[in-house]
């Protein structure tokens, strides 16, 4: 399994998929949108997955019909029936995907007429969903109706109205693929992309004196990417408090080998010896966007407006930042941030689909964030 992939699945549901949905652009647009109404409002069946199919092929069709349809779809028929909130979730994400890729904005823009009096409706997500996606290609700047509805959606409190209508620097890498750079799965691949930080007696003598620094919702923000991803195991997320101030040079594998954490757990036990890398704040943002962009081989990708949510909520949560926090303001801070990723050889990393581990020092140098993840599509009996 490879998470250059964005949807997991084996080849034959695939080609199921395909082969239904080039069935379905043979119907034509309104051909479709008339079958889809059939099955929500006749109940020919159960009409979840197969309006769900229709309504994402006519988003990835090209034309102003087929945008007004797939919206309308989405936002109006299938909420009635009896589609799971999660489901309906990642429809209204994939189908914004589709649309921002796939439409011209001048067949977008004419969705966003009317503002919003509320973001509890499935049209005003899909609506908040777009706008993401637009913001991560760098397109709608400027169009009066889509400044003002995002405008509203900021007033009204929605969650993706907190982030910037623009992709910042830091942003950069957020989906785009480089040949000869996935996932890093062994040690020579880790130490051939940055560089090592060195093992000391002092870092060893420091985690030693680490104390366990609890924080519940804390941690559930720094994993949320992972989790709504739907990565293998369950992630690691901890926080760790030092009585003085660590040395950068005493910052690396050695000290993380000390702390309490699972995933390090009967490290030693199997060949391969764990290391520690120095990185920047762009490449662990990265990481936490593609793990929900992409998902998990037990989800499915969540579309790039709420993958860069969870990535910048995560972020914020390893720095311990409050969420009232500016962006640009974060971005300034996590450079005073120290970032290693890690790598061990234990039974709770699979090295198969993906591994990530992440440590940050903050700038008094006296608290620790920890970030774990794994993902494999080989089943195991105890994944925890």
């Amino acid at each position: 399994m490879s998470h250059n992939q964005e949807t997991p699945g084996d080849s034959c549901s695939d080609r199921h998929r395909r082969e239904e949905s080039q069935h379905l652009a043979e119907l034509g647009p309104e051909a479709m949108y008339e079958a889809a109404v059939r099955l929500c409002t006749v109940g020919e069946g159960p009409p979840e997955a197969s309006v769900a199919r229709i309504a994402e092929t006519l988003a990835d069709t090209r034309s102003r019909d087929c945008v007004m349809f797939a919206a309308d779809l989405v936002s109006r028929l299938l909420p009635d029936g009896g589609m799971s909130p999660g489901e309906g979730d990642r429809l209204l994400r994939s189908v914004a995907a589709k649309l921002v890729r796939a439409q011209h904005l001048r067949d977008i823009e004419p969705l966003f007429a009317e503002l919003p009096d509320e973001v509890s409706n499935p049209a005003v997500e899909l609506r908040a969903c777009l706008l993401g996606e637009l913001a991560l290609i760098g397109s709608g700047g400027g169009r009066r109706s889509l400044e003002a509805y995002a405008d509203k959606l900021r007033e009204l409190g929605h969650p993706l109205a907190r982030l910037p209508r623009t992709r910042l620097d830091i942003e950069h890498r957020f989906a785009v693929r480089v040949r000869g750079l996935g996932s890093i799965k062994n040690a020579k691949q880790l130490r051939s992309r940055f560089p090592e930080a060195p093992s000391t007696d002092g870092g060893e003598v420091a985690g030693r004196g680490a104390r366990d620094a609890r924080d519940d919702g804390r941690a559930n923000a720094a994993a949320r990417p992972f989790l709504a991803g739907g990565w293998a195991r369950e992630p690691e997320a901890r926080f760790f408090a030092l009585p003085s101030p660590l040395s950068l040079g005493d910052f690396g594998i050695s000290f993380i080998k000390e702390l309490s954490l699972r995933c390090l757990a009967g490290e030693g036990s199997r060949p391969g010896s764990a290391l520690a890398c120095v990185t920047t704040p762009d490449d662990v943002l990265n990481e936490l966007f593609l793990a929900s962009y992409l998902g998990g081989v037990n989800g499915q990708g969540q579309g790039g407006a709420y993958a860069r949510l969870y990535a910048w909520e995560s972020l914020y949560a390893l720095m311990g930042l409050p969420t009232g926090v500016p962006l640009l303001e974060a971005v300034r801070r996590a450079a005073d941030h120290r970032w290693l990723r890690f790598m061990a050889f234990t039974d709770w990393f699979h090295h198969d689909t993906s591994d990530l581990a992440f440590a940050v020092l903050d700038p008094t140098r006296t608290r620790v964030a920890v970030l774990a993840a794994t993902d494999t599509d080989v089943h195991r009996d105890a994944l925890g």
